[in-house]
């Protein structure tokens, strides 16, 4: 049987509003230990902000990030995948899309995010992507 998505997404994202600073985000995302959040809207889903956008499109283009939001640098041209569909069909969209993480989402709502990070662990344990992604994160 094929392997879902939702069989290698890491559930319960985090979610945090557009308007929320870019420092609050970089809090929260060091103390979860992750490399990302969904950016919500009036409730909706309305994009990604990961640890290489804070600098990229944060550090980079600002002095002083006093007042910078999620808003402000977050990745708007979602991709998003469903919990039931093909994994294979997924990493196939992140591979065309060049992106490294994907958004999974359900009846409208975030339901969990798909790295290819832990696509590799799954599919391709022996790979250095897997052993890298599996390794416990640096202090």
């Amino acid at each position: 049987m094929a392997q879902r998505v939702r069989d290698l997404m890491a559930a319960n994202p985090i979610e945090m509003d557009a308007r929320t600073t870019v420092h609050e985000a970089a809090r929260r995302m060091r103390d979860a230990d992750i490399g990302d959040v969904l950016v919500m809207e009036n409730g909706t889903l309305c994009g990604i902000v990961t640890d290489r956008d804070i600098v990229i499109r944060g550090l980079a283009d600002r002095e002083d990030l006093t007042g910078c939001t999620l808003g402000d640098v977050c990745s708007k041209q979602l991709v998003s995948v469903g919990p039931d569909e093909d994994a294979d069909a997924a990493i196939m969209r992140m591979r065309e899309k060049a992106i490294r993480r994907i958004a999974v989402v359900e009846d409208g709502r975030p339901a969990g995010m798909l790295s290819i990070g832990d696509a590799a662990v799954e599919k391709d344990p022996r790979s250095a992507l897997a052993d890298i992604s599996a390794a416990p994160a640096n202090a």
